[in-house]
């Protein structure tokens, strides 16, 4: 069942564009509605997906991007098999291409979480069916279609939205900075020197129409923003933790960076989140935090990414 060389990959935001993003929104608002109090691994009326396999390969640790595209492949009628680096060839020097035309004529679609953005990108080179980024160091695309959701969900309108972003110029970073360009809204970047987001990004944001600004005062980012956004400021593996740790201690959203936000204000993070780091227990407990609606809602941007990747939903 392979879609052939025209594959269509997600492996940023912008591979699918703004109308398509869009698309894939309304369809999981549809699809959240439509099968409300039904147990979680029940089957869509319409298991738009029966018989369709998704590989999801793990080079990175996962809870809410495994359990997503899991249930997401349930929910729509298909069936995932999951490999990690110790129990594939991948983890025994296999390359990514040949895993990729291996893994082509025996699934339908890709989901790889790694390390490298560029191993995504061989990834797509290679297969000839629907590569689909579930995280690289450069970007997280799937999680910003579920805290797009999740926005919407929460009464607000995209453009001209003002995005408050707290910490590390990370990877989410990048992704809410492609998706600032395609919906022009806003973002406010707070980050302690020399841990700004990559340029390119703030570059494209701005060409697509986006205000980005890179300050260094994080009250100066919160005031009058309609969302707050932050991330761990340790990875995995980091091995200047205590020093990154350090600089971002002033970054960390709390009740006084809430209260110089708009009255209704939301708070997200894609999770797992270190509370007392990064957020404080009063925000992250608090009315204003919406990160389990968030977390939930990987599964329904992830059943509508995968639709688009199969040509269901989309313009193109």
């Amino acid at each position: 069942m392979g879609t052939g060389k025209q594959a269509r990959h997600f492996l940023d935001l912008t591979d699918a564009g703004a109308d398509d993003v869009a698309a894939m929104i309304a369809d999981a608002i549809d699809r959240k509605a439509a099968r409300a109090g039904r147990p979680k691994g029940a089957t869509d009326a319409d298991a738009p997906l029966a018989g369709y396999v998704l590989a999801l390969v793990f080079e990175k640790n996962s809870t809410r991007t495994r359990v997503s595209f899991d249930i997401a492949m349930r929910q729509l009628g298909g069936s995932v098999l999951i490999l990690d680096s110790a129990s594939s060839q991948l983890g025994r020097g296999e390359s990514i291409a040949d895993t990729a035309r291996v893994l082509s004529r025996m699934v339908d679609a890709i989901m790889l979480r790694t390390d490298d953005h560029a191993k995504i990108e061989e990834m797509a080179r290679h297969a000839t069916v629907p590569v689909i980024n579930g995280l690289t160091d450069k970007s997280h695309p799937c999680q910003i279609v579920a805290d797009l959701l999740t926005v919407i969900e929460h009464g607000k309108a995209l453009p001209g939205l003002e995005v408050a972003w707290f910490g590390d110029g990370n990877n989410v970073l990048h992704s809410i900075l492609e998706a600032a360009g395609l919906f022009k809204f806003n973002v406010r970047v707070a980050t302690p020197a020399g841990y700004e987001p990559d340029p390119a990004f703030v570059a494209s944001a701005r060409a697509g129409g986006a205000v980005v600004t890179l300050t260094q005062d994080p009250h100066t980012a919160a005031r009058g923003a309609d969302v707050l956004v932050t991330d761990t400021w340790i990875s995995m593996g980091q091995a200047d933790a205590a020093e990154k740790k350090s600089a971002m201690a002033p970054f960390q959203i709390n009740a006084a960076l809430m209260d110089a936000a708009k009255p209704d204000a939301v708070f997200l993070h894609c999770l797992p989140a270190h509370v007392g780091d990064e957020v404080s227990e009063d925000v992250f407990e608090g009315a204003q935090s919406v990160v389990f609606d968030e977390a939930e809602n990987r599964i329904h941007a992830q059943k509508s990414v995968l639709l688009w990747s199969f040509g269901r939903i989309g313009s193109r």
